[in-house]
């Protein structure tokens, strides 16, 4: 008599698919059909038994990965970097909307950090920031006159602390770039109440507010609220993003911008 294995296969491929997740953070139900040769339907149960299981989070066309609440920042060393292909293209196109002699807020996000290397060269620019990572890049740009933020340092190099708080209120930017760990329709998620109450002050003393974040972020919410989404002027978010997530903050009359792969093209939603 011949074992009926289909449920040990069944379990081998949803812990590929589990490891798949943690990897690439979002998984396509049609790519994970064809890698396990079997149709959509039977992995769109996978999908579902996972999710009850409280491992992922369905999306429209796959599943992004289950994320808690409150998420532990990553080390420098791995947040400030070159930046994925997604952060890269974002950060591009955000920077297509400085004109000379703007005053800027750029904050203490890994994507925030993929910003400078576009800052157009010779371009007058006043920024001010959070992040002494940020500021110490800044610093010998001649067209840039840089600002740091006075405050308590954590051990990340970054200053939120009530001291920061009062001392943003200084100032008035014509851009601030915002983003967070989590970013939905309800609204931008901080890891801390006090960095959410530093995005806040940053935001009430910025003329035009543009949200930039990846699809790692776009549709997942987060411990502490830094504001509502509908706060913001725009927001860039790139081609993996989930369409189910974009077409909920639409709704709230928040405008949303693709940025594509071709990073000179780009897709108004």
């Amino acid at each position: 008599m011949t074992q009926d294995t289909s449920g040990i296969f069944a379990e081998e491929r949803r812990e590929q698919i589990l490891a798949q997740l943690e990897q690439e953070k979002r998984v396509l139900a049609k790519d994970l059909a064809e890698k396990f040769q079997i149709s959509i339907d039977s992995i769109r149960r996978d999908l579902s038994i996972m999710e009850k299981q409280g491992l992922l989070k369905k999306t429209h066309g796959g599943a992004i990965s289950s994320r808690k609440v409150r998420q532990v920042p990553r080390p420098p060393e791995m947040r400030y970097g070159e930046g994925s292909p997604q952060g890269n293209a974002i950060a591009k196109l955000a920077v297509s909307y400085l004109r000379a002699n703007d005053t800027v807020f750029i904050g203490s996000g890994a994507i925030s950090y993929v910003l400078l290397k576009y800052l157009p060269e010779g371009m007058p620019l006043t920024i001010v920031t959070n992040s002494i990572r940020v500021a110490d890049t800044l610093r010998e740009r001649e067209a840039i006159e840089t600002y740091l933020i006075g405050g308590r340092v954590k051990p990340s190099g970054n200053i939120t602390d009530v001291i920061a708080n009062e001392f943003i209120r200084q100032f008035k930017f014509d851009i601030s770039f915002m983003t967070g760990g989590g970013v939905s329709e309800q609204g931008i998620f901080a890891s801390t109440p006090e960095v959410a109450a530093f995005l806040r002050a940053v935001a009430s003393a910025s003329r035009r507010r543009i949200g930039i974040t990846t699809h790692r972020s776009l549709g997942n919410d987060g411990f502490a609220r830094a504001g509502q989404i509908g706060d913001l002027d725009m927001l860039i978010t790139d081609w993996d993003a989930d369409p189910e997530a974009i077409e909920r903050i639409q709704t709230l009359g928040v405008k949303v911008i693709v940025a594509q792969k071709d990073e000179e093209d780009h897709e108004h939603v």
